[in-house]
């Protein structure tokens, strides 16, 4: 009796244990038969960023969480060489060091490249997505700066210079160009960076006298610089040699020759003034001397009259005639003077004018402005040191009557140079 209790006792204790056990394991398996399906499109491995060095192999299948038979792969913007099988997914690229020499392909570039996946059933059924492909090399191909000019030239005062500074770019281009020079230039284009125009002008006085040859080097150096601050420098000489600065020149010609153009009007001027001069003492000699003529003739006729009153006027009248030689003398002396100081002025205002006709510019560029500038200058100096002590006349003649007189046939056959036979 009491084991059938202790029996009784032990099934009542085990029953709710295993009622318990039961409910659970029903629990469970609604739960399993409750989840919900997965039934969207996925890929379920996709990386978004792929790194590939220089030959390098990529081979990465794709996998989706449905049947592979019945969907279709396939790429949009895809660099060359990177490549998809269209049945199961598998990307493949083989970086040939190749597409990079040529240019088809760059380093540290980010190449966004779209993925879709393609229902062939359902076209409403498919996956658009993307990821990103870079390439990088561990051989350092470094950038430089390539002017589009020789690595010297030579140009001449006034000219300028203008060249492209270009680039070629290795694994990191050049970002940012700086440059300086020997002597302190400024390009009138900006240069920063590659592609952009170096432009400058030679300035007329850029070599000095003391300058050997009348030559000087100027060195420039141009600097670029990448995002690591790696730096490449290309150097320009250029041979800047001595020129005239025509413009200038042409100015200093034209005022010189203003100024040699004024100075023989007055030259002009007081040839007249002393040629005048030479004109009127000439006349009043010619008076005296026909006045002392007239005394001398007439004492002679009345020299020879009866009357003994008249033949003393004839005796008296020589006298007469011989007492105004001093009166002459006094009067108007000789004029020998002002003909020498008329004929040089005369001369000096002939040279002048040849010089001016024979010297002058063919052009505003005439090569040989210098010469003839100073064959001007020499000239108007040693006129003006030869005609120091002659006073210069400033009258109210105009410079048509001046000129007019000058070349009177008069005037100039008196001071013709007389050739002796």
């Amino acid at each position: 009796m009491i084991r059938k209790k202790i029996l009784h006792l032990l099934i009542f204790l085990i029953m709710p244990v295993a009622l318990f056990s039961q409910i659970k394991q029903d629990t469970s398996l609604f739960n399993l038969f409750n989840q919900p399906t997965d039934t969207a499109l996925r890929i379920k491995n996709l990386n978004p960023y792929f790194n590939l060095h220089v030959d390098s192999t990529l081979r990465y299948p794709l996998i989706i969480n449905k049947d592979l038979a019945k969907y279709y792969w396939f790429l949009k913007n895809s660099p060359v060489g990177l490549k998809i099988n269209k049945d199961n997914g598998e990307l493949t690229f083989k970086a040939e060091k190749s597409y990079f020499l040529s240019g088809r392909l760059k380093y540290d570039y980010e190449y966004k490249v779209s993925l879709i996946v393609q229902n062939l059933d359902n076209p409403q059924e498919h996956v658009d997505t993307s990821f990103v492909l870079l390439f990088y090399n561990t051989e350092i191909i470094p950038s430089k700066i390539k002017p589009t000019v020789t690595n010297t030239l030579f140009i001449d005062e006034g000219d300028t210079v203008s060249f492209k500074l270009q680039c070629d770019n290795g694994n990191f281009p050049i970002e940012e160009i700086t440059y300086f020079s020997n002597y302190p230039i400024k390009s009138l284009t900006p240069v920063t960076k590659c592609n952009d125009d170096f432009t400058w002008v030679a300035p007329f006085d850029f070599v000095k006298e003391t300058e050997k040859d009348k030559l000087k080097k100027l060195e420039i150096y141009f600097i670029g610089t990448n995002k690591f601050n790696n730096k490449d420098t290309a150097v320009i000489n250029i041979i800047v040699k001595e020129n005239i600065n025509y413009p200038q020149q042409v100015i200093e010609f034209e005022k010189l020759r203003i100024d040699i153009e004024y100075y023989v009007v007055q030259l002009k001027s007081s040839f007249r003034l002393v040629d005048k001069k030479i004109k009127k003492t000439k006349s009043t000699r010619t008076n005296f001397d026909l006045a002392s003529a007239s005394a001398g003739l007439g004492g002679t006729v009345f020299s020879s009259l009866p009357g003994s009153g008249q033949q003393t006027v004839g005796k008296i009248l020589p006298s007469v005639g011989v007492s105004l030689v001093p009166v002459k003398e006094a009067t108007a002396p000789n004029s020998t003077a002002d003909q020498s100081t008329a004929s040089m002025i005369r001369g000096s205002i002939k040279r002048l004018e040849y010089l001016l006709a024979d010297n002058g510019l063919v052009g505003d560029r005439d090569p040989d402005i210098l010469n003839k500038s100073r064959k001007l200058k020499e000239e108007l100096k040693q006129t003006q040191i030869q005609l120091i002590d002659i006073p210069i006349a400033e009258d109210n003649t105009s410079k048509k009557e001046l000129d007019d007189y000058f070349n009177n046939p008069k005037v100039n056959k008196k001071y013709q140079a007389k050739h002796s036979n």
